[in-house]
């Protein structure tokens, strides 16, 4: 035999009194109002995190658009298209700071790798265009994605003084590697705080043997440019002492 008995469903307030033993007083139930406030906090915090969830969707799906953008000015600059460089990269930050515009608190790290990549197109742009390099505040990055953003451009880097060493400009492959090897030991310190930087040891690790690789191709390019010349001004002045030599007699 049952102890209690249910009471009607309220469907105003959403509970059902409960009656029987234990009740106090003839009618008692339970106060429908005790998780009234309970209920506005649930309700509150779905909605937030049913914003949260969209916004999230939202920077996936279009910070690919800031992503390819990027790749496509560091193509550019490759080719010597320094204007399309140019077009792309702003395309990528006028882009970037619209969702700048919806993403805050916990969902600003969703932008992370687009702000890495717009830091690697532009840093490469103006130092393949003998520009200073842009800081952190020009280019609106947060700290971290600025780190990341110029250890990501040694890689580009290398490629760029490569480039020039085919083409047979040496002095411009020097300079790049040159800049290369300053902004690698510059941002050498911050090893140390891989725990609070994610990625930062690896990416070191991975460019110091790019910057070694780029060095020994640098050294053996000068070396071989200065043998060339050697050799062209020991050949003028063979010619030019055989001349000397080969007078007409009297």
């Amino acid at each position: 035999m049952k102890s209690k008995s249910e009471a009607p469903y309220d469907k105003k307030t959403k509970c059902r009194g409960v009656r029987g033993e234990g009740s106090i007083g003839k009618d008692s139930s339970v106060d429908c109002h005790m998780l009234d406030a309970a209920r506005e906090s649930l309700e509150s915090i779905a909605r937030s995190l049913s914003d949260a969830h969209d916004s999230r969707e939202y920077l996936i799906r279009n910070t690919r658009d800031v992503i390819i953008l990027c790749s496509r000015s560091i193509a550019a600059v490759h080719r010597g298209d320094m204007a399309g460089a140019e077009s792309k990269a702003d395309e990528a930050g006028r882009l970037l700071a619209s969702h700048r515009e919806r993403a805050g608190g916990a969902l600003a790290g969703h932008l992370a790798v687009a702000e890495q990549e717009l830091v690697e197109a532009r840093t490469l742009i103006a130092i393949a265009s003998g520009r200073p390099v842009p800081s952190a505040d020009e280019l609106g990055a947060p700290g971290g994605a600025y780190v990341l953003g110029l250890l990501d451009c040694i890689g580009e880097l290398k490629r760029l003084a490569l480039d020039r060493i085919r083409a047979g400009d040496g002095d411009g492959a020097r300079r790049v590697f040159d800049t290369m090897q300053e902004l690698y030991e510059a941002a050498y310190p911050f090893a140390t705080l891989d725990k609070v930087l994610k990625d930062v040891r690896r990416k070191l690790d991975v460019n110091r043997s790019l910057v070694e690789g780029v060095r020994a191709a640098v050294t053996e390019e000068t070396r071989r440019a200065d043998l060339i010349r050697a050799l062209g001004e020991a050949g003028r002045g063979s010619g030019g002492g055989g001349g000397d030599g080969g007078g007409r007699q009297e």
